[in-house]
């Protein structure tokens, strides 16, 4: 099975990343709708495409606009884009506001069963005789982190969070093959992660650790940092070693 990282930075696009978007094409399932939803035409293989979105916030859903030119001459028998339904609401009320984006693209909502404290996570079929469980992620305005899982094989998405060496959700990505984790900031910028609900790279590397999965890959890097490493992977790598760096066009092989 192959995930393709179509987008792989945060809050804006640059010269080199756009925001977060990935996708299983052999299954039609995409994870979150940056600016690199655009990429999602080339690669559409099924005649359905689910959408899972993990939080409202712009630079994780304004590619669902895209979604005229997306499907534009595609014969598809269902496109939906799943969320809980105060993420819809929103989305519905502001980003297609008449005044803001006048017509719906060809797709329907699908409404996620809403988390709360007595309820951490939800589990739905996919396809390929597999299971998505989407679960709880601390965030300004709520997010979720989606495990998915087939017979043999194993995947999850965590973004837009602070990661903590005891992170509450550990539980839920423990032993996946491949473990897509935001990393926005290095360390020494606790406090701005913590502000601004993103994460430094030595917390990361030790959930990826605690959790027990067998390769990290960090995306959701900040735009501003153009380097090839501007995390110090060398020492990320003293607290666990399969880690590197996601790029735009990158495929993962699980």
């Amino acid at each position: 099975m192959k995930l393709h990282l179509l987008g792989t930075t945060g809050y804006h696009p640059n010269d080199k990343r756009h925001t977060a978007c990935m996708m299983i094409p052999e299954l039609g399932i995409v994870l979150d709708a940056g600016t690199a939803m655009y990429r999602v035409r080339d690669l559409i293989e099924t005649s359905t495409l689910d959408i899972f979105l993990t939080h409202a916030h712009l630079d994780h859903v304004i590619g669902v606009t895209f979604l005229f030119d997306v499907l534009w001459e595609m014969e598809m028998e269902h496109v939906r884009v799943h969320a809980e339904p105060d993420k819809v609401a929103a989305l519905k009320a502001h980003l297609f506001s008449k005044l803001i984006f006048p017509v719906q693209p060809p797709f329907d909502w699908a409404q996620l069963i809403q988390l709360s404290n007595e309820t951490q996570s939800q589990t739905m079929s996919i396809g390929g005789g597999g299971t998505l469980t989407y679960f709880r992620l601390k965030h300004p305005g709520g997010a979720l982190g989606y495990r998915l899982d087939w017979p043999g094989r194993s995947l999850a998405y965590v973004t837009d969070t602070t990661a903590v060496e005891d992170a509450d959700y550990i539980e839920q990505i423990r032993g996946v093959d491949v473990l897509l984790h935001e990393c926005y900031f290095p360390d020494g910028w606790e406090d701005r992660a913590e502000l601004t609900g993103h994460s430094c790279i030595s917390p990361v590397a030790k959930v990826a650790a605690a959790a027990d999965v067998g390769r990290l890959i960090l995306v959701h890097i900040n735009p501003l940092a153009m380097e090839d490493d501007p995390f110090g992977l060398d020492r990320a790598r003293e607290i666990f070693a399969n880690i590197e760096i996601g790029t735009d066009g990158q495929v993962v092989d699980f």
